[in-house]
C-alpha cells in the first residue's frame, strides 16, 4: 500500500474528502470515495473511483468539469485547489507548446464549444499535442448534447484516474 493511501485511510472524514477532491472536482465523488475507506490498494481505489463516478448525477459531473481551466489556459477557476492547478498545467504541457495560430484556433473552438454546450470542453490532454486536441474539439462539436455529455464524462473519468495515480505517488500529500 502506498504511504499516501495508508495515511489518507486514517484521516478524519472531512480532511480526507478535501485532500482527494482535486483528483476529480466533484464534492459528492470525494465524499463517497472517502466513505469507502479503508481502501487497501491502488487497484481498489481506481475501481471504486470509476464505480462512484458512473453513479453520480449529471450535476456532479458538471461540478467536476467546472474545476478545470479551459484547454490552452493556465488559470483554474477560483476556489480550485493548488494541486489541481499544478496537475492541469502538467496535463496541458503539450498544448502550451503549440504556436500562436493553433492557440488562437483552440481559443475560438473553446468559445464555440461553450456556446453550443454551455460548459467548458473537457479532454484528457495528457500526451496530446495542441493539434490533436483541436481535431478532437472540432469532432466533438458535431455531437448531440447527450453524446457529448457522456464523452466529456469519460474524459473526466480518465483525468481522475491519472490524478489519483499522481496523488498516490506524492511524498507530501496533505
Amino acid at each position: 500500500m502506498s504511504e499516501v493511501l495508508r495515511r489518507w485511510n486514517f484521516l478524519p472524514r472531512a480532511a480526507a474528502a478535501n485532500e482527494i477532491l482535486p483528483c476529480c472536482g466533484s464534492k459528492a465523488w470525494a465524499e463517497k470515495i472517502t466513505a469507502r475507506r479503508p481502501l487497501p490498494d491502488e487497484k481498489v481505489l481506481l475501481a471504486a473511483s470509476d464505480e462512484i463516478w458512473q453513479s453520480l448525477p449529471e450535476s456532479e459531473w458538471l461540478e467536476a468539469f467546472r474545476s478545470h481551466p479551459r484547454i490552452g489556459e493556465s488559470s483554474t477557476p477560483n476556489g480550485v485547489a493548488h494541486r489541481s492547478t499544478v496537475w492541469a498545467d502538467q496535463e496541458q504541457r503539450n498544448v502550451a507548446q503549440g504556436g500562436d495560430a493553433i492557440r488562437t484556433a483552440l481559443a475560438q473552438a473553446n468559445r464555440e464549444y461553450e456556446r453550443r454546450f454551455n460548459r467548458i470542453f473537457i479532454v484528457c490532454a495528457t500526451g496530446k499535442s495542441s493539434e490533436e486536441i483541436l481535431k478532437i474539439i472540432q469532432r466533438r462539436l458535431n455531437n448531440d448534447e447527450r453524446t457529448e455529455l457522456l464523452e466529456a464524462a469519460e474524459q473526466q473519468r480518465q483525468i481522475t484516474q491519472l490524478r489519483l495515480r499522481k496523488w498516490l505517488q506524492e511524498e507530501d500529500a496533505r
